[in-house]
């Protein structure tokens, strides 16, 4: 009975030790997430896998559906996001928004949109690195065909649209599983 005992006494060690093990392992496995719009941001999910979760980004949202987008910036990329937020939108002229999202305005609108994006994964230190090597900005032809200029000032990263408005990235680098998302304080207009 004493060996019964005994080893019913280790068999629930050596199965504690076990769950520990396993409990230890489950949390060195989790993600390293990104705040954005309230909402954790897992580099496991694709861009509009984590968009959507965004309270600071559901006109971005809206209007990727709009331009019918959202097969595409699911699909593997990688691809670099300027993702404006909804008070960059709000700096829009009154209505703009609603005129674009408009069936006959597609066109236009998936225009903007992927003016947004640059094809790879471009980190926030990458973009820093080739604005040092340009002397103090780096030009990057974006999905949409057009070019982007990025400059520094302090410790803050810039893209400079076509128009020459220029938008802040206020959180750089959020991993995603297709590439990176850069949330930008301005809309770029091509």
């Amino acid at each position: 009975m004493k060996k019964l005992t005994n080893l019913l006494a280790l068999s629930v060690c050596a199965l504690s030790f076990t769950f520990s093990n396993a409990t230890m392992a489950q949390s060195s496995k989790k993600e390293k997430t990104v705040m954005v719009g309230g909402a954790p941001m897992y580099p496991s999910k694709n861009i509009v896998e984590n968009a959507v979760n965004s309270k600071d980004h559901t006109t971005l949202v809206a209007a990727v559906k709009a331009a019918g987008l959202v097969e595409t910036l699911s699909s593997k990329g990688p691809f670099t996001v300027f993702a404006p937020t909804n008070a960059a939108f709000d700096k829009l002229p009154k209505g703009t928004v609603e005129t674009l999202v408009k069936p006959e305005n597609k066109a236009m609108l998936t225009k903007i949109l992927t003016y947004h994006v640059l094809a790879g994964n471009h980190s926030a230190k990458s973009i820093w690195a080739a604005v040092t090597k340009g002397g103090g900005k780096a030009v990057m032809t974006t999905v949409q065909g057009e070019k982007l200029t990025f400059w520094t000032k302090g410790k803050d990263l810039y893209v400079r649209d076509a128009k020459g408005n220029d938008a802040k990235v206020t959180i750089a680098d959020v991993n995603q599983s297709n590439g990176v998302i850069h949330v930008i304080d301005t809309v770029l207009m091509p």
